[in-house]
């Protein structure tokens, strides 16, 4: 079972410190997140992963070498030009078997991947995508009005729960095969997109899990305090 993980952005967000560090090895408690989402997928049967590497790439194979100390298989594949999210599948092809994971580096989550992988394979998904359901908080208070510009009610920073993708899909090899242009740019929402207009069976799955979107700078807060408090949080998922 194979796995590609996208570590190849530059984490804008999290200027200045992914200046000098690739936000996947950015630190939560004595491990960078990448080895947390590595011990993860190793757990749902992953045995090869593929690192799609660019920004500060040096710094991740030194880390992790050929995978062998996290008991994986590890090779890598360099992006010329920022390829998007989706686009190193096309320059892997020959690499991947039937069902593969695709996830972002930073990934953290106490999803278990495991189920994930099975319950695509119980659907006959081509494309199955993780979620989470996410409280949003609107910055401003919201306006109704009617037709003549009437106001008829208004509430202040309303919170509303949004299903979000989480950056972590399974998908089967032969499905997404038409849609890949290899050295092309492509990002994932442009890919599931195309797939479900083609007729393809693309599904979401959710779980009772925790997830952090550590690209933003006050998630990333969180997650150190969270580690902080509890250093097995992230990796208790895995016993």
């Amino acid at each position: 079972m194979q796995a590609i993980v996208m570590a190849g952005g530059k984490g804008s967000r999290l200027h200045p410190y992914s200046a000098l560090f690739p936000k996947p090895l950015m630190p939560l408690g004595d491990k960078p997140v990448l080895e947390i989402l590595l011990h993860q997928l190793r757990a749902a049967g992953v045995t090869h992963v593929i690192l799609a590497v660019n920004h500060l790439r040096h710094l991740l194979e030194a880390f992790f070498g050929d995978g062998s100390r996290f008991g994986l298989s590890i090779t890598y594949s360099v992006e010329d030009r920022p390829l998007g999210t989706a686009g190193p599948i096309g320059l892997v092809l020959d690499r991947l078997g039937e069902d593969f994971f695709l996830t972002n580096g930073d990934l953290l989550t106490t999803l278990d991947m495991g189920a994930m992988l099975a319950d695509h394979r119980a659907r006959g998904a081509d494309a199955t995508i993780g979620t989470y359901r996410r409280q949003l908080r609107s910055e401003f208070g919201l306006l109704e009005v009617d037709d003549k510009m009437r106001m008829t009610g208004y509430k202040e920073k309303p919170t509303y729960e949004q299903l979000v993708s989480m950056g972590l899909y399974v998908l089967r090899r032969e499905a997404v095969i038409p849609f890949m242009v290899p050295g092309e740019p492509l990002d994932m929402p442009a890919l599931v997109l195309a797939m479900h207009q083609a007729g393809q069976n693309v599904v979401c799955h959710s779980q009772d899990c925790f997830w952090l979107d550590i690209g933003r700078p006050d998630d990333f807060a969180e997650a150190q305090a969270i580690v902080e408090r509890d250093p097995q949080a992230f990796v208790r998922v895995l016993s």
